[in-house]
């Protein structure tokens, strides 16, 4: 709940939206989902272009931009386009979400200071020092007592993470910061702002007006559609991959899951909440938990309604500097140079130019032009081989095991036959991938690759990587 309405606050909505669309994420999307365990909801990701578009657009535009978006996806879905969604380079994914969270950081840093975030990331950015050549510690007024709030939260979450006992490994830090942060204001009467939610959250829901179908002739709005339809489905399509490699149980389906989270956000579009889309996040604390059924999923909406309906009393005693604080660790976890440099270790210097070129503009300019900037760099690898791009794929399946043998070049041009090949591969029998006569893997391809022996090998498979010299040896390991 307390990361549900800070993505709120950080998308410039009331907070009671983020909640809507959590609630909708986990009931509805859960009953639907191509991902059983995959948990979603509000995310950080697209809460910076949900701030420009009501900056731009107003809030009244949000409901139609997330209809189509939403019906975007359902489309996509039944095309069977999930797999191509998979096959965004990653050094583009995390470089835009790294981007993402630079710019969550420093616009939620004023927050901190009891102040709202400016208009764009340069100017706050700019804006940061000047904040903290404000403070008087000689006299606590609002802004200082504020930031001592936001202070206490971070503590307590940094300190929590690192020091949790293993009984309590499943309390999130996010609950005990601002849990702490709202018990010591609430017992000091210190004078910060506060969440303001409604006392009933049916009355948050706004249903578009009449001028819904004149909003979408506007050729902003359009744009605007297709930009959350695909980073949704992108973020979203990684997180339920990454929840893949966590457990050995159900598969997911790309193409079920992307209809769902359509479904999702059309009625996060009729309800006049926030986009959503699958979290990472929160899915692998589902998973730690030993969720095993959807059901798990599901329950984290009806948890969200019921807190909602009968506390909302309790939400508005929550400091919005807590918030703020929960949003500034959330946005700096995002920017993950880990990432970077798996990117580097494995694939060299290319993919982690594409990371930080996609990181600076999305931050300079906007989050389309980033990913945008970002694919087009992921190209360059293409460009060698464009005349022969195509990939051949011979599946063996034997009694004794299965062989697959690839030749060509392994591009993410030719990302979903790669990995509809790789699925295909039934478990608990020994594999042989032959990829002598593979001519070229790009990064795209062979973090696939790497991700899918990781996983069988976990499960004590059997699997032989013959690659000689070629693009496979560092995978053969």
């Amino acid at each position: 709940m307390p990361l549900c309405m800070g993505i709120a606050i950080a998308s410039g909505v009331p907070p009671e939206k983020g909640l809507i669309t959590g609630i909708i994420g986990g009931i509805v999307v859960g009953a639907l989902a191509g991902s059983p365990l995959q948990v979603s909801g509000p995310a950080a990701g697209l809460a910076v272009i949900v701030f420009e578009l009501v900056r731009d657009q107003g809030l009244s535009a949000l409901g139609p931009i997330l209809i189509l978006a939403g019906a975007i996806q359902v489309v996509a879905g039944i095309c069977k386009l999930g797999g191509w969604f998979r096959a965004i380079s990653p050094a583009v994914v995390h470089g835009m979400l790294a981007g993402i969270g630079v710019l969550i950081v420093v616009g939620q840093f004023h927050v901190l200071f009891d102040a709202k975030p400016l208009s764009s990331g340069l100017d706050n950015l700019t804006a940061m020092p000047g904040r903290l050549l404000g403070l008087d510690p000689t006299n606590a007024t609002a802004t200082e007592l504020a930031l001592a709030i936001a202070l206490l939260t971070i503590g307590i979450m940094i300190a929590w993470d690192k020091f949790r006992p293993k009984a309590l490994k499943l309390v999130p830090s996010a609950l005990l910061g601002v849990v702490a942060a709202t018990l010591v204001a609430y017992f000091a009467g210190l004078d910060v702002t506060r969440v303001n939610v409604p006392e009933s959250i049916a009355s948050a829901v706004a249903i578009p007006d009449a001028s819904l179908f004149a909003k979408w002739l506007d050729p902003s709005i359009l744009l605007a559609a297709l930009a959350i339809a695909f980073i949704a489905t992108a973020e979203t399509l990684l997180s339920a991959a990454a929840v893949d490699k966590m457990h050995v149980g159900v598969r997911t389906d790309y193409n079920k899951e992307l209809r769902a989270q359509g479904v999702g956000n059309l009625l996060c579009g009729a309800a006049g909440a926030l986009p959503m889309t699958g979290v990472i996040v929160r899915s692998s604390a589902n998973v730690q938990a030993g969720a095993v059924t959807r059901l798990s999923a599901m329950l984290h909406g009806i948890w969200i309604l019921g807190f909602v309906a009968l506390l909302p009393w309790l939400l508005r005693e929550i400091p919005m500097a807590a918030l703020g604080a929960v949003l500034v660790v959330t946005g700096w976890k995002l920017v993950n140079f880990g990432h970077v440099r798996e990117l580097f270790r494995h694939h060299g210097v290319l993919p982690a130019v594409i990371w930080a070129a996609t990181l600076v503009v999305v931050v300079a300019e906007d989050l389309l032009s980033g990913v945008l900037v970002g694919i087009g760099l992921s190209l360059i690898e293409v460009i060698p081989h464009v005349r022969r791009l195509k990939l051949g794929v011979e599946h063996d399946d034997g009694d004794h095991g299965t062989a697959i043998r690839l030749s060509g070049a392994a591009t993410f041009v030719q990302l979903p036959k790669l990995s509809d090949a790789l699925d295909r591969v039934p478990a608990g029998k020994p594999v042989v991938i032959d990829g002598t006569q593979l001519a070229a893997v790009d990064h795209t391809c062979a973090e696939l690759m790497r991700d899918w022996l990781a996983r069988r090998r976990s499960a004590d498979n059997d699997v032989t990587v013959l690659g000689g010299a070629g693009p496979l040896s560092r995978l053969a390991a």
